[in-house]
């Protein structure tokens, strides 16, 4: 992922990219198959109203893999004749954190639009 790609609009944080920093932080913890993520991250935003949908999370993901900071392996459930799990580890942790670096700098501009916004109207 290019800067170009990471590139701000001027408001908030586009889903994906939140998504994207979580799962890499995720998976850098040890957190590896696809199911396991999707149910992190709800139990994460749970509280704040935000579900991301199924195939965000898989769709943040495959980008992550196509970008070369993820590997993406197939196994068998264990116990499972038939059913695959995707295992996902950091590829390059370098451009993992180059990543995390360009969502940090987005993640700080909006919060400082936020804080502006609940000052402003709400002091």
């Amino acid at each position: 992922m290019n800067e170009r790609q990471r590139e701000s609009t001027g408001f908030l944080l586009k889903q994906r990219a939140f998504l994207k920093v979580f799962l890499i932080t995720e998976i850098e913890q040890g957190r590896s198959y696809g199911l396991q993520l999707r149910d992190i991250l709800l139990s994460h935003f749970q509280a704040y109203g935000f579900k991301p949908h199924h195939s965000e999370i898989y769709h943040s993901l495959h980008e992550l893999t196509e970008a070369g900071i993820l590997r993406k392996r197939e196994e068998l459930e264990e116990g499972a004749k038939y059913k695959k799990l995707s295992i996902y580890t950091i590829e390059d942790k370098e451009k993992a954190e180059a990543y995390k670096k360009l969502v940090k700098a987005d993640l700080d501009r909006c919060q400082g639009l936020i804080n502006k916004a609940l000052s402003h109207n709400y002091a």
